[in-house]
C-alpha cells in the first residue's frame, strides 16, 4: 500500500533569547549577535508538521487534518503562543531556545499523539524568519 505524506501549517508568536548562560553578555553578543539581547526578542513562527501513513480506505485520509490541527494546538501552539520560550514553556526548560532545539522539542510533544490518530510523524519544520527554518526528521 502506498504511503502518503500530509502537512499541516500553524502559526505562533513567541519571545526568546539566544545565549550560553555560562558566558558573559560580551561573548554572547559576539556569538549570537542581537539575538542575545538580555531583554529578549520575538518571532512570528510558522510550524509545519508532516505525517505519513497509508491512505485510510474508509475516509481517503492519511489522518484527519482537523485532528492533527487540534493535536498541534493542544500540545504545542497553546503552550508556546505569546509566551517566552525560555521562561514559560515547560518542554523548553533547560534547553537553549534555538530553532533547532525547538523543532526537536516539538517532535517530542507530537510523536505519541500523532500515533494515536493513526499516523507516523515524518517531519517537523519550524520557520523562525523569512530566511531561516529548521527541519527535523526524528532521531
Amino acid at each position: 500500500m502506498a504511503i502518503v505524506h500530509i502537512t499541516r501549517r500553524e502559526r505562533f508568536s513567541a519571545a526568546h533569547r539566544l545565549g550560553n548562560p555560562a558566558w558573559g553578555d560580551e561573548k554572547n553578543l559576539e556569538v549570537f549577535g542581537k539575538c542575545s539581547n538580555p531583554n529578549w526578542h520575538g518571532h512570528n513562527y510558522e510550524l509545519w508538521v508532516t505525517v505519513k501513513a497509508a491512505v485510510n480506505k474508509e475516509t481517503g485520509f492519511v489522518v484527519n487534518l482537523k485532528q492533527l490541527s487540534h493535536l498541534m494546538h493542544v500540545h504545542v501552539i497553546d503552550v508556546v503562543d505569546h509566551k517566552n520560550l525560555d521562561l514559560d514553556v515547560p518542554f523548553m526548560k533547560g534547553v537553549g531556545s534555538t530553532t533547532e532545539n525547538l523543532a526537536v522539542a516539538i517532535w517530542q510533544q507530537l510523536e505519541g499523539p500523532v500515533k494515536q490518530i493513526g499516523g507516523q510523524l515524518h517531519c517537523v519544520k519550524v520557520q523562525e524568519t523569512e530566511n531561516n527554518s529548521v527541519e527535523y526528521y526524528g532521531a
